[in-house]
């Protein structure tokens, strides 16, 4: 096919009494890798809908060439139950699964004597399809699927077992696996980074980088998209702009236009602030009162320049300074772990000191949460020795922490009963500061985002700030703004910190020392993420 991959001409577009599109353009030409970004509610899920037939155009056009296949990844999981992994995957597939379905049918037909009057009719339909079967790569589907799904995390025992037994995060990735095994012209991802771990992460990465069709993602992962993309496209004000390059470059430009309108709106405003001052000036006296109308016309005529707009207020997260710690914060001396059979750690030694930053990286399985939870005292080892340091407050940040804000409770009631002799400015100041405005305090935790969500559990955490903090995955479901938000403000933190974290520039940044779990041991890098990186060759465990 020749021509763009698709294009859009003149889109208005409305949800209620919200303009999401205003005579919006576009064109994305074939093979383009494209980050769709903007701020939550300006669009982009609906972009995806419209792109899918989902949602109807209200005024404008989009053009798709006929035939074209398109994937979209929405984080819906459907229905998934009575199958293996393996077989689950195979049935997201789309075309090639209704085809398998077809073809198995029209076999049964074949071999039914009621039916031998039709044999030439079934057979052209089985031949055409059995075409189109093979041109999909259907008949090697189970094997593309076993090493899609194992590059996604899953190992050969899981990909056998019941895909109903499957936590909602891992049936994710299955449907995941069955967008990407479709192979369409057209791949629309919303977020397919979350969920995922850092091996997984970098298995997708190097998929979307080698994939033939072009690909449009939203991803909150700034390292991803850098690594993937070859083009943005900003949803700003109802319109959609692109911006050649990766998310960096994007933002450098962004930084670069702004100032130079903001240079001009500034050399404008005080030559109108100049001439009013002649105006002024002169407008008394007869003599001059011409000259100085002359001047009023050709201000009145200027075109008035603005200010660049605020994209969005910036987050900026405070954690005040926490009471000091002794300096040995956690002692682990032969530590050994087990579930049944499985052996988690034999024989792991590790010394953490106050104000350094360890992150812990691993496979999945290899027992990264398991051990926080040890630090914590939430799980006790089977052997050696576990040593928590003195005068030691904890914040802990699990991976199911916001599953456990009261559903009915609002934001600010949430505050209120965390710490119910603390001043209501006080906590209002501190919700502010992770981004909860006025109109924001009312509403009911049931109703956040996961984002919000997690925003609120860290505001809660990080109002009487401990000086020693256990986050396993604390930036999942975090926006970009609200990353480099929480990302600032560790920085700053006068405490220690132990971490999981997929996210490899919040590992570049943060991280001082690098805890790597291998089969039961564990491996100390120092010089942070980028000495761990220097000193292994890959960029995380099972890379």
């Amino acid at each position: 096919m020749r021509g763009p991959m698709f294009s859009i001409t003149g889109l208005d577009y409305a949800y209620g009494s919200q303009i999401l599109f205003a005579e919006a353009d576009l064109k994305v030409e074939r093979g383009w890798k494209v980050g769709l970004i903007g701020p939550n509610g300006s669009g982009k899920t609906t972009l995806f809908r419209l792109l899918t037939g989902q949602e109807h155009v209200d005024v404008g056009e989009i053009n798709i060439p006929n035939g074209l296949r398109i994937g979209y990844f929405d984080q819906k999981v459907g229905e998934m139950q009575g199958c293996d992994v393996v077989e689950q995957a195979v049935r997201c597939a789309g075309r090639v699964a209704t085809l398998r379905y077809d073809l198995e049918a029209l076999e049964y037909d074949l071999s039914d004597p009621g039916q031998a009057h039709q044999l030439d009719s079934i057979m052209a339909r089985y031949s055409e399809l059995q075409s189109e079967f093979q041109i999909l790569g259907g008949y090697d589907i189970e094997a593309r699927a076993r090493e899609v799904l194992a590059g996604l995390g899953f190992s050969n025992e899981c990909m056998d077992g019941d895909v109903g037994v499957l936590s909602g995060g891992w049936k994710m990735r299955v449907a995941l696996a069955g967008i990407l095994l479709q192979q369409p012209d057209l791949l629309l991802l919303d977020e397919p980074t979350n969920h995922l771990d850092l091996e997984s992460i970098l298995w997708l990465e190097n998929f979307i980088r080698e994939y033939r069709g072009t690909v449009v993602m939203t991803c909150h992962d700034h390292e991803f998209m850098n690594r993937v993309v070859t083009r943005i496209v900003e949803i700003d004000e109802g319109k959609l702009r692109v911006f050649p390059g990766d998310y960096d470059l994007y933002l450098a430009q962004r930084e670069l236009e702004d100032s130079q309108r903001m240079a001009a709106f500034e050399r404008q405003q005080a030559h109108v602030e100049r001439e009013m001052k002649l105006i002024n000036k002169n407008r008394a006296r007869a003599s001059s009162a011409s000259q100085a109308q002359s001047r009023l016309k050709r201000l009145d005529k200027l075109e008035k320049l603005e200010p660049p707009r605020s994209r969005r207020k910036k987050l900026v997260f405070q954690i005040p300074e926490p009471p000091r710690s002794g300096n040995d914060i956690f002692v682990a001396e032969g530590l050994s772990k087990s579930f049944g059979d499985h052996i988690v750690y034999l024989d792991l030694d590790f010394h953490l000191r106050r104000l350094e930053r360890w992150a812990v990286l691993g496979v999945n399985g290899a027992g990264k949460s398991t051990l926080l939870k040890i630090i914590m005292g939430e799980l006790e080892a089977d052997d050696g020795v576990c040593k928590r340091g003195a005068s030691l407050s904890v914040g802990y940040f699990a991976q199911h922490t916001t599953e456990l804000l009261h559903p009915q409770e609002t934001v600010f009631q949430t505050m209120v009963a965390a710490f119910p002799a603390e001043a209501i400015g006080s906590l209002r100041s501190c919700l502010a500061c992770f981004g909860f405005d006025k109109e924001d305090l009312d509403k009911p935790t049931a109703v956040l985002s996961g984002g919000e969500k997690a925003r609120l559990v860290l505001a809660r955490m990080l109002y009487n700030p401990p000086n020693f903090l256990v986050l396993d995955e604390p930036t999942n479901h975090l926006d970009v703004e609200s990353k480099q938000a929480l990302l600032e403000a560790l920085a700053n933190y006068q405490g220690t910190i132990i971490f999981v974290s997929h996210d490899r520039h919040f590992l570049q940044a943060l991280a001082t020392h690098v805890l790597e779990i291998e089969d039961g041991a564990a491996t100390t890098y120092y010089g942070g993420y980028s000495g761990y990186v220097a000193a292994t060759g890959h960029a995380g465990p099972g890379a």
